[in-house]
């Protein structure tokens, strides 16, 4: 006899798109084939951190299963179990201008187009939305803190632009920058009910009609599961006197915050200082990092990117006691390990703060976003002052597709571009080659 399945995120939401938090059901559980395979993931996030790193403080030492994380990656000593440390992976489909070009090429593993300096292919994230997304609210999320510095001045350019769309054109993807806007377009005011319903009607009863038809489904303990979810619904919307949403985090004053700094600021050299946005930078990051984490578990989308800056970072760093911009240290003001070193280590500190906010959003019982995601960490360089992009520092964490983590791992000089072809294939995507495809072999060996 066949087996009833349940998706999740198929019931997830009520009408107008509210979203409901489901109890785990047994019927969510996917039947186990002979061999186990590991399911592909279900979603995929992508990190920008600008500059590359201080290698010799970056790389891990040890062996692939007993390693020690060097004084950069030190902030995800928890988290080790769930990182992958890929050494000795080399971006060679990165041609063209020095900076512009490895951000291009990091998602994309194509070549600046000769047009107009942006991705001659589609970036992996806009491949996967399609696949990933359906049935989310957005095919993908991007956004960006403290963004559009420098010689792009707040605008759209190749120094800052990850997302490439799946289109013959390739259109690059503004990120989103205002994090007020952006916590109001994923988590304000209740959608209207299309039914002509108010929505100061319970929750409950809007779903009530899928309740009962599932209930007649499902077995004797899913269907108490179902009673008792209900009555906590009940219980909760009687003593917030509000309907039960899937809510964002607490909102945060970013009121000293400006999105526009680079327009408002606009200098190639970075000379025309905006200390108060500067200092605003953790405190929106960690904004930021809420809202892409509920995003993934709201099922608003299930594919994300984040940039920590553009890649010539030309702001400062209040917090770290640093009163230059990035690219002074990795260049202009002649390469300076120690501070980069700071600069590196506070990124890895919010990559743990990611990683940890990720593994605690759970999706059933036993199981958590992290488990079923993949989360991509990277840069558009490995060496700040002569711009190298051999042994790029790339990091892979979450186990979504049957990822492997908690385990160091060198390739021989092997092409990013067949990392792109893994991180599809986990996420479901079949093909054997992407990008460039001079700079393709097939899939990495070695991750799952």
């Amino acid at each position: 006899m066949p087996r009833l399945g349940l998706s999740r995120r198929a019931v997830l939401r009520g009408a107008g798109g509210v979203a409901v938090a489901l109890p785990w059901l047994e019927i969510m559980q996917p039947e186990r084939s002979a061999r186990a395979a590991a399911a592909p993931a279900q979603r995929l996030l992508c990190v920008f951190t600008p500059g590359g790193t201080v290698l010799d403080n970056w790389r891990p030492s040890g062996t692939e299963d007993d390693f020690q994380f060097g004084p950069i990656l030190a902030p995800l000593t928890p988290l080790q179990d769930r990182v992958l440390v890929l050494d000795g992976v080399d971006m060679k489909s990165a041609k063209g201008e020095q900076n512009q070009a490895g951000l291009v090429a990091w998602l994309t593993g194509s070549a600046q187009g000769l047009l107009n300096g942006f991705a001659s292919g589609p970036s992996i994230d806009q491949v996967l939305a399609g696949r990933l997304s359906r049935g989310c609210r957005l095919p993908s999320l991007e956004v960006a803190v403290r963004w559009g510095t420098g010689k792009s001045r707040g605008l759209r350019s190749p120094f800052n632009i990850t997302a490439f769309a799946d289109t013959p054109t390739f259109d690059p993807i503004m990120p989103r920058l205002d994090p007020a806007k952006i916590w109001e377009e994923l988590f304000g005011a209740a959608p209207a009910d299309p039914r002509g319903v108010a929505w100061d009607r319970s929750i409950l009863d809007a779903v009530s009609e899928r309740y009962a038809k599932l209930s007649r489904k499902v077995g004797a303990a899913d269907r108490q599961r179902l009673e008792r979810h209900g009555d906590a619904i009940r219980e909760l919307e009687k003593s917030l006197g509000s309907v039960s949403e899937c809510r964002g985090p607490e909102r945060v004053d970013t009121s000293d915050y400006d999105p526009l700094s680079g327009i408002h600021h606009p200098s190639d050299a970075g000379e025309d200082r905006d200390p108060v946005t500067d200092a605003a930078i953790p405190k929106v990051g960690k904004l930021m990092i809420d809202m892409l984490v509920m995003a993934l578990a709201c099922d608003i989308t299930a594919v994300a990117t984040l940039q920590w800056s553009d890649t010539e970072a030309k702001h400062t760093f209040p917090w770290l006691g640093l009163s230059e911009h990035l690219h002074f240290y990795m260049n202009d003001g002649g390469y300076q390990p120690e501070p980069l070193t700071e600069i590196f280590t506070w990124y890895a500190t919010q990559h743990a703060y990611l990683l940890e906010q990720l593994g605690q959003a759970r999706t059933t019982e036993d199981r958590s976003l992290l488990d079923d995601s993949i989360v991509f960490f990277g840069s558009q360089l490995q060496h700040p002052a002569n711009h190298a992009k051999t042994d790029m520092p790339f990091l892979l964490a979450g186990n979504g597709g049957g990822l492997r983590t908690g385990r160091y791992v060198r390739q021989a000089s092997q092409s990013h571009n067949d990392l792109l072809v893994s991180l599809l294939n986990l996420c479901g995507d079949s093909r054997t080659t992407f990008g460039t495809p001079e700079y393709c072999s097939g899939a990495m060996q070695g991750l799952t």
